[in-house]
């Protein structure tokens, strides 16, 4: 059994709450990513469950095992709890083979070191040195190592920060395909919301030391919990708007709400893929006051004629076509929108 449960977690340092009140549940073999900006609480939580801090209150649950409780700390070399730190921390005079056998009974040395090498597709390294290494090489040992007692939790702590963008990715896939036939459960602390929900069977959003949101990537994209969670996970166009049951009219036109809602004012969040532009008259009349080309995608942006400072952006694929700046278009929303009664 390997399902980590947070419970009620509480930690100050002096008159500073860090977390107040986190309620988390992994289940066995899944990885959770726990979301949120610098300073939201994500690091105490992963320092927390390791057994690197004490909590104030609340429980942490790992198994059947209870390992912190007021009260009861089990220390974090009895946790069987693996950690994959920032930028892998390899022993720098041990050989590949030595920081991923560190620690673990000499007679099953050598056998699992290989194991688990071929399993981060890392076969045959292990007479290297850390330094004859790529950065990503060095967080798949760092990996490897973590995996290499067969622990009951595997946390990585912005294992991928380090790294360049290309790398990112690639390694990222690595280390998820390496978790899933390890059969690992896992918790992901990052600020990257691309790597969070490209990764994650379960985001859990923190912020301001509790998670506001914890859910599957798809539901969390597109039925955020509420305004702070929508737009903090992708890019968002929010829109004031009176809603009327299952529809609400706004600057974009009528526009079909995810659920019913009671008559009244609100806001509206649109994802930029959502928004179509075409040619003058089919929809809201527009004027396209920029695009930004990322690669695999752009957004273009634009003005609504009449309603000058509400941002808006619609996403194409590939580079911005049809369309340049100063044109005249019209705009549409396809699908329907979560909304935000007004408080």
């Amino acid at each position: 059994m390997s399902e980590l449960v947070v419970r009620g977690l509480e930690k100050s340092y002096g008159d500073v709450w860090v977390l107040r009140g986190v309620d988390l549940a992994v289940p066995e073999g899944s990885l959770a990513a726990v979301l949120g900006a610098s300073g939201c609480g994500k690091t105490t939580l992963l320092r927390i469950v390791a057994g690197f801090d004490t909590a104030d209150r609340g429980m942490v649950r790992l198994g059947g095992t209870v390992v912190s409780l007021p009260g009861t700390h089990v220390p974090p070399e009895r946790r069987r709890v693996g950690v994959v730190p920032q930028e892998g921390a390899l022993f720098p005079h041990l050989t590949v083979a030595g920081n991923v056998g560190f620690g673990l009974p000499r007679r099953r040395r050598g056998a699992r070191v290989d194991e688990v090498l071929e399993l981060v597709g890392l076969a045959g390294y292990g007479p290297r040195m850390p330094y004859e290494l790529s950065g990503g090489q060095q967080q798949r040992v760092a990996l490897a190592r973590a995996l290499a007692p067969e622990p009951a939790l595997v946390l990585l702590d912005e294992p991928f920060s380090a790294l360049d963008t290309g790398l990112r990715a690639a390694v990222r896939e690595d280390v998820r395909a390496a978790l899933r036939t390890a059969g690992a459960t896992a918790v992901l602390v990052t600020h990257d919301q691309e790597e969070a929900l490209s990764m994650a069977d379960l985001v859990a959003v923190m912020d301001e030391g509790r998670i506001a949101q914890a859910a599957p990537p798809g539901d969390l994209y597109s039925a955020p919990a509420d305004l702070g969670v929508a737009t903090f996970v992708g890019e968002a166009v929010v829109l004031d708007v009176v809603a009327s049951g299952e529809a609400a009219q706004s600057a974009l036109g009528p526009l079909v709400l995810r659920q019913p809602s009671v008559p009244g004012p609100g806001r509206v969040v649109v994802r930029p893929e959502q928004i179509t532009v075409g040619r003058p008259g089919d929809g809201v009349p527009a004027r396209v006051t920029g695009t930004v080309f990322y690669g695999h995608d752009a957004l273009v942006r634009l003005e609504l004629d009449g309603h000058a400072g509400i941002p808006v952006a619609a996403r194409q694929q590939g580079a911005p076509h049809g369309v340049a700046v100063g044109d005249a278009v019209a705009v549409q929303v396809v699908g329907p929108v979560s909304f935000f009664p007004a408080p």
